[in-house]
């Protein structure tokens, strides 16, 4: 049975620790205060679940989730996750993460860093454009009319397979985006963040109640098309 480990046990990683269980998924959890803090997310989930260190439950997945803030990443262990693929929902918020000069000028991508800090593993961008309330309600059988799609990103294109494989296992297609470099498209403020979700999107932000909408491949890339990069930032390579 494959093992989803999750590094950030907050609401991203507890959805997805939802979902993996429900998808038969073993699940296991952590977070920066320790597995005791975990217990009764973990007797909530049942057998398939437990919680650990993060260096364990990057050991322990075959798929890893680095779902925390980003002034952490550099907490995030490097030789557990070696060769593994490495999913990573993270955002940049400068009220909370402090200013990080090289995403301010648009000279790199959150994943990137990541990249560039896990040296020897398959960093896949994912679940970061999608409020946890609605990645926990949209989540659909294969081949639903009403499947959601998700935007995915990643320098090897095996892993990007690979991701867009448990991308399915938890209810949703995978809309490739391409390299790292291509994420900027689904990140913070921009018009496939949270927004194709939203029954009622407000600008390029949601309600805390929106009970959310489902938002197929089509809507996504539609969505994705209309990025743009400030002026003045750096060019990319897919630009």
């Amino acid at each position: 049975m494959s093992t989803l480990g999750l590094i950030g046990s907050g609401n991203i990683g507890s959805t997805l620790a939802r979902l993996g269980v429900a998808a038969g998924l073993d699940v296991v959890l952590s977070d920066s205060r320790g597995p005791q803090t975990l217990t009764d997310l973990v007797a909530e989930l049942g057998p398939r679940a437990r919680a650990a260190t993060p260096a364990e439950a990057a050991a322990a997945g075959d798929w890893v989730v680095v779902t925390v803030p980003l002034r952490n990443y550099r907490q995030v262990p490097v030789e557990p996750l070696a060769g593994k693929i490495v999913l990573d929902t993270g955002n940049y918020y400068p009220e909370r993460d402090g200013r990080i000069p090289e995403l301010d000028a648009e000279r790199t991508t959150t994943s990137e860093l990541l990249q560039r800090h896990l040296p020897q593993s398959h960093v896949v961008k994912a679940f970061n454009n999608i409020y946890f309330a609605h990645l926990a309600a949209l989540a659909r059988p294969s081949g639903a009319a009403d499947r959601s799609a998700l935007p995915i990103a990643a320098d090897d294109p095996e892993a990007r397979a690979d991701a867009a494989r448990l991308l399915d296992l938890l209810g949703y297609d995978a809309v490739d985006t391409g390299p790292l470099a291509a994420s900027w498209r689904f990140q913070r403020d921009t018009p496939a963040y949270v927004v194709p979700y939203a029954k009622n999107p407000q600008g390029l932000g949601i309600a805390a109640d929106d009970p959310g909408a489902p938002a197929g491949a089509g809507r996504l890339r539609a969505a994705l098309a209309q990025a743009r990069r400030p002026a003045g930032a750096a060019p990319a390579e897919e630009d």
